[in-house]
């Protein structure tokens, strides 16, 4: 994977925030879940944590039209994104949960798992009316390990302490650039760590706990 891909996904999902528009309101509402095809052999599943590349278009539920195509976007490549952190709407994380690569899927997604009562408008024409419920058709093609992950997370934590220091993560910052074919100079390497801990460690207690860190609820150190 290119290293200007790896490090935008690295320091976005450092600072792990919500997808741009998308409410945070608590809804009785479901998001439904029609699978279309599903591989016979699935011997791997996405959680949250996973760095996934999907194709998606995105269609009104009200009347069909379509708002997004991902085929149209970057040259028609697939997209990347991290499951369950907020990369993408709060109902899309939810909707390819448990995917196998290859698997196509419906999802349906009310408004309080989309862009609520405010709606989104995009510069690029795609606007999403208030109080939308959207459509979704998906095509997963690849699940990865994400940076996220409790494989990642014990990568880091070379002591076994349950919480990540600055040395341990400009060890693996140092192994990561060096993946690099592009040689990186020591000040932007201590500009991305230092980064990484302003967005990251909530306490400033000089260390980034499992709990900052956003490994899933079910995974154990």
């Amino acid at each position: 994977m290119h290293f200007l891909f790896r490090l935008a996904v690295f320091l976005t999902l450092w600072s792990c925030s919500n997808a741009q528009g998308q409410t945070k309101e608590e809804s009785p509402e479901e998001v439904k879940i029609e699978v279309l095809h599903r591989p016979e052999n699935c011997s791997k599943t996405s959680r949250k944590g996973d760095l996934l590349n999907a194709h998606y278009d995105g269609y009104l539920a009200k009347d069909g039209s379509k708002f997004y195509c991902s085929r149209t976007q970057d040259e028609g490549h697939p997209k990347w994104f991290v499951l369950g952190v907020g990369h993408v709407i709060k109902g899309l994380d939810i909707g390819m949960m448990g995917m196998c690569p290859g698997e196509k899927r419906k999802v349906i997604i009310p408004p309080s798992f989309a862009y609520g009562k405010e709606g989104y408008e995009p510069l690029a024409k795609g606007k999403i009316p208030p109080n939308a419920t959207l459509m979704f058709e998906i095509e997963l093609y690849a699940v990865t390990k994400g940076p996220r992950s409790i494989e990642t997370f014990k990568e880091i934590d070379t002591d076994n302490d349950r919480q990540l220091s600055k040395a341990e993560i400009e060890l693996y910052l140092e192994k990561d650039f060096e993946k690099d074919a592009k040689p990186r100079d020591k000040s932007y390497q201590n500009a991305v760590l230092e980064d990484i801990f302003k967005k990251n460690d909530h306490n400033r207690d000089g260390f980034i706990s499992p709990k900052e860190y956003n490994i899933h609820q079910h995974d154990e150190l």
